[in-house]
């Protein structure tokens, strides 16, 4: 490989006329500049500089090599300034995954706030019930919910959120309203089939102890949205996200049923590469997203 560095120090070295000088601006030890210097004069089998106590003069080589030093050290300092820029202004484009049902109902219905409050700032939004790798794929972020297993990527929690049981009115009609979890086991249960909790609903009392009910019922789905007109019909009852049908419980079309026993709260994660710095892009939109969230009467446990 090039000697790069030694390159950019050559041409600092030549622009200040000093080996003092560029060390000063470069931020490094004299010792260090002579030697990069002087390790190039070796790898080129040349004198680049001629040296006297009083001034340091370009050898023919020295001048021939000058132009290409002078740009390699001019495009380091652009990478830089633009990555430093980058990691400051909130600007250019932001890749973000999220489920689809999530995106949908929480995610995207903000976004247009989002881009009239930052105009340079553009988003692709990537809706996938597959889990994605956000490093292979070129994402800034992912929304997650439920269990992480990527310990190398930067997690924090958006916010929690509740799984009550609810049935529309007209289930509650047909099949009455459960007293004990144990009576769940007997009723029809719409079931998300994509979630490790589908099927396996464990309810916790203060007083009475834990209980795990195994459901069953005739619609089983993938996708958390699609079980909403189900729910509403009366079809069956289940234990759902409280951000997807907190409208639907507000308005009287779902009931919550046996509000003294607790699910385990659902919590959402925002997943981003590894890394210490997130660009200002990405701060600010995670920011937007808390800040929004922070307001909403399902949302729990905001992160700062």
């Amino acid at each position: 490989m090039p000697d790069f560095e030694a390159w950019a120090i050559f041409a600092k070295v030549a622009e200040k006329g000093s080996f003092s000088h560029a060390a000063e601006e470069l931020g490094l030890a004299k010792t260090t500049v002579s030697k990069a210097v002087t390790r190039l004069e070796e790898r080129m089998r040349t004198t680049l500089i001629h040296r006297t106590t009083r001034q340091l003069t370009l050898t023919e080589s020295g001048r021939i090599c000058l132009e290409r030093a002078s740009r390699i050290l001019a495009d380091g300092i652009g990478v830089e300034a633009e990555i430093l820029e980058e990691a400051a202004i909130p600007r250019g484009l932001v890749r973000i995954a999220a489920t689809t049902a999530f995106g949908v109902e929480a995610l995207a219905p903000l976004l247009p706030e989002f881009l009239k409050a930052y105009p340079d700032i553009e988003i692709d939004l990537c809706l996938t019930d597959s889990k994605v790798d956000i490093v292979a794929e070129g994402l800034d972020c992912a929304i997650r919910i439920g269990g992480l297993a990527d310990s190398s990527l930067r997690v924090s929690r958006l916010f929690s959120f509740r799984r009550p049981l609810v049935a529309a009115p007209a289930f509650i009609e047909r099949h009455g309203s459960p007293a004990h979890p144990s009576e769940l086991a007997t009723l029809p249960a719409v079931i998300p089939s994509h979630v490790p909790w589908g099927t396996e609903w464990e309810f916790s009392h203060e007083t009475e102890g834990s209980f795990t009910v195994r459901a069953k019922g005739p619609l089983r789905v993938n996708n958390g949205t699609a079980m909403v007109p189900s729910l509403l019909a009366g079809l069956g009852l289940a234990t759902y996200p409280e951000f997807y049908i907190w409208d639907h419980l507000q308005a009287g079309r779902l009931i919550e049923l046996l509000p003294d026993w607790k699910t385990a709260p659902g919590p959402v994660y925002v997943v981003t590469p590894p890394g210490r710095a997130r660009p200002a892009r990405v701060r600010v939109l995670l920011g937007f997203l808390r800040d929004h969230f922070a307001n909403r009467p399902w949302a729990h446990g905001i992160e700062a």
